[in-house]
């Protein structure tokens, strides 16, 4: 039995107000790929498929198109569950006539946790659906008396638990936060005060748990309970991450073998720091300079139009941090001496920019003049 393991898709997300969607068109054609490259019996989406409860339409044209790919020209066994993003009623619609095709969607929580038996080309595994769901809702619906994220999750899994498989291994799908995860910029935090976490010792007696929530690829408590993390970086702070989906392999005995098959973006997702001259230099000769940036300018000068100018050579500078001059204000601040002169040089510096000339000796002069009025006035008051 073998499958693809993803989670965190995100459709209809922004970057800085820049649309991802051509984006994640490029890295979904890749997991399309890549199922039928490794000829899986299946692929996880363990949540947040879309962005918004209430998501685009072309949001919604892009989902439809990589299913009709995976499950329809592929005859590929597709699941997805509901996560915290995704509204859940709306997701599952039509779900158990979809059932026939071999689409599952598990939208909202239902009283039953009913597995999906999945013969694969060299054995079978159980799948469980365990979709995003507050403790309310839990309470709700088991008629229980769970009050945290953790005893909802007990809840769910006494059925999985109970469920006779008859031998066959036993996969659980749900979409959580797990205590000591690592977390990034790009969630949304399910719970306030730590009140979501979920002990990974939850799932220790599962052949594989298919996680989804937090955005890095990570395991806790034992590698088969893993975190496939999302498709793409949807924060600066992921910068650094590797994404990719999550190949694996139960075994006759239900021992998972994992693999990380690597996702390569459209644009990357990078910070980028440094005098904005040697920036712009560099862009001219940079292979990537259409990823989408943050950049921070470690001139302590003023700059008129910067971002126009990194747009230039950067076309998709998204954020701008002038961290240089942020740390030359905090330095001006200490000693007067230093105000005066930083106020000085940052008009030099501006005048020199906008009338192509640096200022004769006698407007600096008055520049001097104007800037000790000033002052002498605040003092003043």
């Amino acid at each position: 039995m073998k499958f693809i393991h993803t989670s965190d898709w995100h459709i209809g997300r922004q970057l800085h107000n820049q649309s991802l969607l051509d984006d994640q068109r490029h890295v979904l054609s890749q997991i399309i790929e890549l199922a039928k490259t490794h000829q899986v019996d299946a692929v996880i989406v363990a949540g947040d498929i879309y962005d918004r409860s209430v998501p685009p339409a072309n949001a919604v044209a892009l989902l439809d198109e990589v299913l009709n790919q995976l499950v329809h020209e592929l005859g590929i066994t597709t699941i997805l569950i509901a996560g915290n993003h995704d509204g859940h009623e709306r997701l599952g619609f039509a779900s158990q006539q979809m059932q026939q095709s071999g689409l599952h969607i598990t939208g909202p929580l239902r009283q039953q946790v009913a597995p999906i038996t999945i013969e694969g080309q060299s054995g079978s595994a159980l799948f469980y659906p365990l979709p995003y769901a507050e403790p309310a809702t839990v309470r709700n619906v088991f008629q229980c008396e769970a009050t945290s994220h953790e005893e909802a999750m007990i809840a769910l899994l006494e059925q999985v638990k109970a469920h006779d498989s008859q031998g066959v291994a036993k996969v659980v799908i749900s979409h959580c936060f797990l205590d000591g995860g690592s977390e990034s910029d790009s969630e949304r935090p399910l719970s306030i005060g730590g009140a979501d976490k979920i002990s990974p010792s939850l799932f220790d007696e599962f052949a594989y748990t298919a996680l989804g929530h937090l955005h890095g690829p990570q395991y806790k408590g034992s590698e088969n309970i893993r975190y496939s993390g999302s498709i793409l970086k949807y924060s600066f702070s992921e910068q650094n991450q590797k994404k990719s989906v999550t190949l694996v392999e139960l075994d006759q005995a239900g021992k998972a073998s994992i693999e990380l098959l690597p996702l390569s973006p459209l644009r990357d997702v990078r910070i980028v720091e440094g005098l904005l001259s040697e920036l712009l230099e560099k862009g001219i000769s940079d292979p990537h300079r259409d990823d989408y940036l943050m950049v921070r300018l470690l001139d302590t000068n003023a700059i008129l139009d910067p971002m126009g100018k990194l747009r230039a050579v950067y076309p998709n500078v998204l954020h701008l941090e002038r961290t240089g001059l942020m740390a030359k204000s905090e330095q001006l601040a200490i000693r007067s001496d230093q105000i005066k002169k930083g106020e000085l040089d940052m008009f030099s510096d501006f005048f020199s920019q906008v009338a192509g000339a640096p200022m004769s000796d006698e407007q600096q002069a008055l520049m001097v003049d104007i800037v000790d009025t000033l002052h002498k006035a605040e003092e003043d008051q």
